[in-house]
């Protein structure tokens, strides 16, 4: 409430008590006599305002970085500007907007694009002045109001406005992927105040989290969609508000940005030190073997290795010898997420848990571990695995109590066993796996015959199609397709192209595939899109599996809920034992960490951050460059 409203509401309260006095005598027919109210002190405090305004946001505890700060702790606020790094991709594109479901994006280009705020690597999820150069909330973070820069513009010179900010979240809801609507859906409207101020306001419930989802909208210009179909492909370059923007395209093939040389927030304190190389290439290679040669051969700078078996083999060159390619496996201690065989739990094959839980036998990690992986990896045993919020033995404590509400929806088992996946290092272990999967695929209606699973009642097999995009992952499913035959399942193994994958998961036309969901330290309103009954129905979700599961529904608002540090690493447990006994994927292996390759031309930050290294980081330095005749110099 205003001031002035509140001394007129004082003021008013007093007028009525001077008259309530006054009243005997009114009533002997004397005129009244008002006195003017006294003057009444009023404490500063009590004239607080009911928001707060600040240059950051965290979602639980205090900012690490103050107002006044100059530039993160992990980057190097002197790195030189300059030279080219040239990137890999292994998907060629068909389009320049990356918002919608149409298409396949071009590599980088959310380079092209800010938000209103910029979050930091070295905090578990906190948030710094960018477009907005302040955020106005409530302590029960109803509503955001976020203050613009009046310096901000898009890469035409243009000025960035509230207006601009209402149009980005509108266009993303009405036009944009279905994912938009399912991860903003706390978020109830925006509007624009005035030319510099936006506000938006969120449903009722908790919204720790969802003044942040605001702020990592990327924004668009109003200006320049008007009058074209934002849902269909383009080639005409978007005007954006990052750094870069796109210099050059060869469609499908090659894609160049420059940085804006006219970028009005490159001396921001989220910005120094990073953004550092005056272009950025991606070059597209439709193989994965001739994308590792072509490193190799120098044809890029940085690589990112996946395959086990060609990081301990692959890199035996003269390059890597000389010391010209530097390696290095960089451990981190982040949620890897779920790298798993998904199954379409849409499709009558898949809907019953127990023929799920018996094809768990197929993935044999333990020989493949030896026999394939150098054992590099460990086997995935979480939705969040390699982090504290990962599940472990039998709930106890505030995770007992807030799974006990739903006992009689939940495997007994949930509660009295930890959850294992077949190990078959154990003694008689695939044996034992074998029978228990047999045992339990006949309690579900199948049985052998003539070595064939079939189902009891119509004699239709059990046959399936994985579909797979990368030649790679081919010997590793021909692996699992000889231990399913041990069942009398039948695996098919497609291998298609990256377009007609992507086409397909997006619309659920698949049996199985594989995906991996990448996780963040602080999970919340993303789970909805990954997990939640009403992603499963929407084309373009991350719930590929179709889980419907009212536990899971109830899990995810607790972690999307949660008010403390505590209650989220509680929630998200609790959402990862759920999802676990449900059996509805078939989980992997992981690395914890990245094996990183590149070519010795680039300075690096000392610091590593909590969520790992970046390459927008690093810098082309000027000796290395002209060395190797390689980054522009």
């Amino acid at each position: 409430m205003a001031m002035t409203s509140i001394l007129f509401a004082i003021a008013i309260t007093l007028f009525g008590a001077v008259l309530s006095t006054s009243g005997a005598n009114a009533q002997e027919g004397d005129t009244p006599t008002i006195n003017p109210a006294p003057t009444v002190a009023v404490d500063e405090a009590d004239l607080a305002p009911l928001t707060t305004r600040s240059h950051g946001i965290s979602l639980y505890g205090d900012l690490k970085y103050g107002p006044d700060f100059h530039h993160f702790d992990y980057v190097n606020p002197d790195a030189p500007k300059g030279g080219t790094l040239v990137q890999s991709s292994i998907a060629p594109f068909d389009t320049l907007n990356p918002f919608t479901l149409k298409g396949t994006p071009a590599a980088g280009i959310g380079l092209i694009y800010d938000s209103l705020m910029a979050a930091s690597a070295d905090e578990p999820y906190a948030m710094y002045a960018l477009i907005a150069r302040e955020i106005e909330v409530p302590e029960d973070r109803s509503f955001a109001i976020f203050h613009l820069d009046p310096r901000a513009r898009f890469q035409d010179g243009s000025d960035i406005t509230a207006e601009d900010v209402v149009f980005s979240y509108e266009i993303l809801v009405e036009k944009g992927s279905p994912v938009y609507r399912q991860y903003f859906s706390q978020i109830e409207g925006a509007e624009a105040l005035d030319e510099l101020t936006v506000k938006f306001t969120f449903k009722p419930g908790n919204n720790r989290e969802t003044p942040m989802t605001a702020a990592g909208i990327s924004i668009m210009p109003k200006k320049f969609w008007e009058g074209k179909d934002f849902s269909k492909t383009t080639f005409e370059f978007p005007v954006g508000s990052g750094a870069y923007m796109i210099d050059s395209i060869e469609a499908g093939r090659r894609i160049t940005y420059k940085r804006n040389p006219d970028y009005w927030a490159a001396d921001l304190p989220v910005n120094r030190g990073q953004n550092n190389f005056d272009t950025i290439r991606y070059d597209v290679y439709l193989d994965p073997e001739v994308q590792r040669q072509a490193f190799l051969a120098g044809e890029y700078m940085v690589r990112s290795e996946h395959s086990s078996r060609d990081w301990s083999t692959a890199y035996k060159t003269p390059a890597v010898e000389r010391g010209d390619i530097k390696k290095e496996f960089l451990p981190d201690h982040l949620p890897v997420g779920m790298q798993a065989y998904v199954m379409n739990n849409r499709l009558p094959l898949f809907s019953d848990w127990r023929v799920r839980k018996a094809l768990q036998y197929g993935f044999d990690f333990q020989w493949l571990s030896q026999a394939m992986f150098y054992g590099a990896y460990k086997r995935t045993d979480s939705y969040f695995v390699n982090s504290d919020l990962a599940s472990s033995g039998i709930p106890t404590g505030d995770e007992l109590a807030l799974l006990e509400p739903y006992r009689d929806q939940l495997p007994p088992e949930l509660f009295t066993q930890p959850f294992t996946l077949p190990n078959f290092d154990e003694a008689d272990g695939r044996r034992k796996a074998l029978r228990e999967s047999m045992t339990l695929l006949n309690e579900a209606g199948w049985e052998l015959r003539d070595k064939v699973l079939v189902n009891r009642e119509t004699g239709q097999p059990f046959r399936f199609e994985l579909i797979i995009r990368q030649p790679g992952l081919e010997k590793i499913a021909l692996v699992m397709k000889a231990r399913l035959k041990q069942l009398g399942v039948t695996m098919d193994i497609r291998l298609i192209d990256t377009g007609q994958w992507v086409n397909r998961i997006q619309a659920y036309d698949f049996e199985v595939t594989t995906f991996w969901w990448t996780q963040s330290l602080t999970p919340g309103n993303e789970q909805r899109v990954f997990w939640s009954s009403e992603a499963a129905d929407q084309p373009g979700s991350r719930n590929f599996a179709g889980i419907k599961n009212p536990v899971v529904d109830a899990m995810i608002e607790k972690v999307a809920s949660a008010h403390s540090w505590h209650e989220l690493v509680t929630a998200t447990r609790a959402l990862d034992r759920v999802l676990l006994w449900g059996y509805y994927v078939i989980p992997q292996y992981y690395l914890g960490g990245e094996r990183l390759a590149w070519w010795d031309v680039f300075g690096r930050p000392d610091e590593v951050p909590l969520k790992g290294a970046s390459v927008m980081r690093w810098w082309i330095d000027p000796e290395k460059s002209a060395k190797l005749k390689m980054g522009g110099y």
